[in-house]
């Protein structure tokens, strides 16, 4: 098996799908890993060449070899050319996102394939590689910290954002803007929506480290089984969403509601899809960055929004670490079609039967 670890050409996208001590574990199973180099990785080139992989130049991935395997974590560079490999990756083309049919439409003429990260699950449907724990955490820190930039500075946009070498770093770094908030106000209290998945249990940690006299109403499936939207969503300072939604659903709050009298200030949306038309908060229409991680729907009373779709790039070794030891284990049985990558795989050629007869993909 031949596998290339492509470099991300995403802004401040500084994780991988793979880090380098599974890197070493696949070449002593026999693999060819090829590494793209990169100076945004969390881990440095030379780590991945003592693991025993080779170095490439970055980008170089559409020159390797027919049967490669291209593994990254997000969006390629936006392109119209073919696309004659197997690529492994996050490619939000499967729920009607904006752009998706022309992404799969590349696959079907270039004959390549797509094994989207966000499909590959286990006999009862549950993802086998998720960064969900660590986004939670990302956002609940994220969300929290915008609430208390709120109490210190009510009139100063929110600066941009840096990775962390460590969650402990994090922690240290909010500590003090935190106890300043916490000087003048009490702490927040916070609504969870998604509070039993991964994503969620991240969030109470964060949670419970940072602000721990923080009130939480936490609700899953349960709570939100009759349908939005929800009175309560005004009645928190904090709304985190961790919801990881497959289907049509009511809103959870809407563009309406936030004209209400409300307490509601800050909105992490963790889940940060607001190019589906499954979009539970459609309250605003593109995701917000590390360069510009928020913005403000309302200025009086306040209420900022931030939606960064790679919220684990906050912590991007600790949680690459983590995704790939998860991974690792099904990249080995990659090339033998175990059932987690042929159903992946079938998966794809539904979409892409879709795109191909310009249906919605």
């Amino acid at each position: 098996m031949r596998l290339r670890l492509r470099a991300e050409t995403k802004p401040a996208e500084r994780r991988a799908a793979l880090a380098p001590a599974h890197a070493a574990e696949l070449v002593q199973a026999g693999v060819e890993v090829t590494v793209e180099r990169s100076c945004a990785r969390a881990f440095p080139d030379a780590e991945y060449e003592r693991a025993g992989a080779r170095l490439a130049a970055e980008g170089s991935w559409p020159d390797a070899p027919p049967d490669a395997i291209i593994l990254g974590l997000k969006e390629l560079p936006e392109d119209t050319a073919p696309l004659r490999h197997r690529h492994v990756y996050f490619a939000h083309a499967y729920k009607g996102q904006r752009g998706a049919q022309a992404l799969l439409s590349r696959f079907v003429s270039g004959g390549g394939r797509l094994l989207d990260l966000e499909f590959l699950a286990d006999d009862a449907g549950r993802r086998v590689a998720a960064f969900g724990r660590w986004a939670g955490f990302s956002g609940a820190a994220v969300g929290l910290d915008l609430w208390a930039h709120q109490v210190l500075f009510p009139s100063a946009p929110y600066t941009r954002l840096e990775s962390f070498p460590s969650r402990d770093a994090l922690l240290a770094w909010m500590k003090p803007r935190l106890e300043a908030a916490f000087a003048d106000t009490d702490a927040p209290s916070v609504l969870l929506f998604g509070a039993k998945g991964r994503c969620g249990a991240g969030a109470l940690d964060l949670l419970s480290r940072a602000a721990p006299k923080s009130e939480v109403l936490a609700w899953d499936k349960e709570e939100t089984a009759a349908g939005g939207p929800f009175k309560e969503t005004l009645k928190h300072q904090i709304l985190l969403n961790c919801v990881l939604l497959t289907g049509p659903t009511a809103p959870f709050l809407t563009e309406e509601m936030l004209d209400r009298p409300r307490l509601l200030r800050v909105v992490s949306d963790v889940s940060c899809d607001p190019y589906s038309p499954h979009n539970p908060l459609p309250i605003y229409r593109d995701t917000t960055t590390f360069e510009s991680p928020a913005v403000r729907l309302r200025r009086n009373p306040p209420l900022s929004l931030t939606a960064i779709d790679h919220l684990p790039s906050l912590l991007p070794r600790e949680s690459s670490e983590d995704f790939s030891a998860q991974l690792l284990p099904h990249l080995k049985t990659l090339e033998a079609g175990s059932a987690v990558w042929t159903r992946a795989d079938e998966l794809f050629r539904e979409m892409a039967g879709n795109a191909a007869a310009g249906g919605k993909s």
